[in-house]
């Protein structure tokens, strides 16, 4: 079972911001910039393409629901909306997912402090960031 199953599914720990009847978003646990965010179905497929009308519709709405809130929550003007889809191309889990990354407003990756991307992140940084998306998706409601 791959990690975003066990996410799914509640054995591997995350740090929710949305979920919905099919799909689930999260923050990532090695993110680009702060508020990295994860778009996954709930059923596992490798390959985009493989989703049916549904999955695929279902994706793509809770995208549509939940990126004004993560620029809102983290300051952004903009965000990098991106999916690697299949291993050559860079998916490092093979299970669909979209990354949702906010931006500066000089097109830059945002850090709330000087940390590299290497460094990890507390569980206080995740929850703190997972709280303000989750709030600003609720405003929205």
């Amino acid at each position: 079972m791959c990690i975003f199953c066990r996410i799914i599914e509640g054995s591997a720990p995350s740090h929710k911001v949305y979920e919905d009847d099919r799909t689930l978003a999260f923050l990532d646990i090695n993110p680009i910039s702060d508020g990295h965010t994860l778009i996954v179905p709930k059923v596992h497929e490798p390959l985009l393409e493989n989703l049916n009308t549904e999955q695929w519709d279902a994706l793509f709405k809770t995208l549509h629901k939940i990126v004004g809130p993560i620029q809102r929550a983290m300051d952004a003007p903009a965000t990098s909306i991106s999916i690697n889809n299949g291993r050559e191309a860079g998916q490092l889990v093979p299970h669909v997912h979209i990354h949702v990354i906010p931006r500066d407003p000089a097109g830059k990756m945002m850090f709330s402090d000087a940390v590299s991307r290497v460094k990890p992140r507390s569980p206080e940084y995740f929850k703190g960031i997972a709280k303000r998306i989750m709030k600003e998706i609720e405003a929205t409601v």
